[in-house]
């Protein structure tokens, strides 16, 4: 054992030392920026690019988010934003380009000339990291009066194209996570569902949809020969069942309550104190607070906190302050 850590030691020398460029710490190293390769790694690539669309919506200025999980593996997200800026970075390439193959690459680090004053995100390494995970990444921005279109195979971006005119502005992210990172591509519907709901709920008024289009013509066959006890279809019989409408998965998230709403949804199987929802908002220098609460006749409290949208699992001195609060307020009137 001596001896071979003596040999390795002899073989350390400059020639030992590897330089990751670009994106290719992130395929060495995902789970340092994704936490795992496994289906909860699989669906943080869909929390990324969806934090995104809402960071627009917190900035004011996208009003909706279409997700879709596609027959081909795929999952796509839109919304109706700025897009993303496709003029000349300083630094040479499109800015797109930088976005996408650059981490610590975004509008989100603050000062004068920073594109966000809330946003859930703040490193520049979502969407960049969900390109070095993806065999393919397409992006199809509506900006600047054109519509644009990119594509990323394996983060090598292809050529810029302006497409035609239009008076709309939003951007589409498409991307194939790659199987050869991750040990599943299959992505669940209410994992990625009850996301979004959440998201609704803290964004008052966005409309969040949901759609899954995995139903291929196989798996509806085989749930026609499945589920009956008939004789055994021709194969023309099986392509027509085949080629029916079938139905989508599909769920719209829209709550004009806010945290109000939130708030009833958890409630929604206990009985309430109160009829009413207590809730408040305020804003100070930099910060904004909205609080929603309601007691209920059950033995355990549902507390659920978030900064930024950011489910703040363990709590902090958000948390501690608002206890503190409550506390001092109750204690007036106990």
């Amino acid at each position: 054992m001596a001896a071979q850590n003596k040999s390795a030691s002899n073989n350390y020398g400059a020639a030992a030392i590897t330089i990751l460029e670009g994106l290719e710490a992130v395929r060495k190293r995902p789970g340092m920026y994704i936490g795992s390769t496994g289906e909860r790694g699989l669906h943080h690539l869909v929390w990324e690019v969806v934090d995104n669309a809402i960071d627009e919506a917190m900035a004011g200025y996208a009003t909706r988010v279409d997700v879709s999980i596609l027959g081909d593996g795929s999952v796509q997200v839109t919304d109706d934003g700025r897009g993303i800026p496709v003029e000349k970075h300083a630094s040479g390439p499109p800015t797109i380009d930088v976005v996408m193959t650059q981490l610590h690459a975004g509008g989100k680090f603050g000062g004068e000339e920073s594109g966000y004053n809330v946003s859930g995100g703040l490193h520049g390494v979502g969407v960049s990291v969900v390109n070095a995970l993806s065999t393919r990444l397409e992006a199809t921005v509506l900006r600047d009066g054109y519509e644009w279109f990119q594509h990323y195979d394996r983060s090598v971006p292809g050529t810029l194209k302006q497409g035609g005119p239009t008076t709309k502005t939003g951007t589409t992210i498409r991307f194939w996570a790659d199987p050869d990172i991750f040990e599943t591509t299959e992505y669940d519907f209410e994992t990625v569902a009850r996301r979004l709901q959440e998201m609704a709920f803290l964004n008052k008024g966005l409309t969040i949809d949901l759609t899954d289009e995995r139903v291929t013509a196989e798996s509806v066959v085989d749930d026609v020969v499945s589920d009956t006890a008939e004789a055994p279809k021709s194969a023309d019989e099986k392509a027509a069942e085949a080629a029916r409408p079938h139905k989508l998965k599909h769920r719209t998230f829209h709550y004009p309550g806010g945290l109000v709403d939130y708030v009833k949804h958890i409630n929604r199987t206990k009985t309430a104190i109160q009829q009413s929802i207590i809730a408040f908002e305020g804003k100070g220098p930099g910060h904004e607070v909205e609080i929603a609460m309601q007691w209920n006749g059950g033995y355990s409290e549902s507390v659920h906190t978030f900064a930024n949208t950011i489910n703040i699992h363990e709590g902090g001195t958000h948390e501690e302050g608002f206890r503190a609060a409550l506390t001092s307020v109750v204690n007036k009137y106990a």
